[in-house]
């Protein structure tokens, strides 16, 4: 019996995009590669949250993919950066083109 490919179906400002898992869990092998990289620990000592620009501690500072995996996003240097807990949880899943056509400043 074959296996079905898992995709992921997001509906997202009329727009369906269809990414597969194993797309999914490719980047996210490869975001756990550059968590560990002197290059991400250098950006948490920054300590700077891309979107709202405050200062935080490098714990308070998540991963954030600025297009996301689910768009078809990579875990590259150009595509992620810093985000406060508040600002990713509130990003979730729109680009920060998205948000600002969904009338949401993604920069406050």
């Amino acid at each position: 019996m074959a296996m079905r490919k898992k995709s992921c179906y997001l509906k997202h400002m009329d727009t369906f995009f269809a990414v597969s898992g194993e797309h999914i869990k490719r980047e996210r092998n490869k975001a756990r590669e550059l968590r560990a990289s002197p290059w991400w620990k250098e950006k948490l000592a920054g300590g700077l949250c891309y979107y709202c620009g405050q200062k935080f501690s490098p714990i308070e500072l998540t991963m954030d993919h600025k297009t996301p995996l689910a768009q078809g996003g990579k875990s590259e240097k150009s595509n992620v950066v810093c985000a406060c807990k508040k600002c990713n949880s509130e990003k979730k899943y729109f680009s920060p083109v998205d948000m600002i056509l969904a009338g949401k400043d993604p920069y406050r």
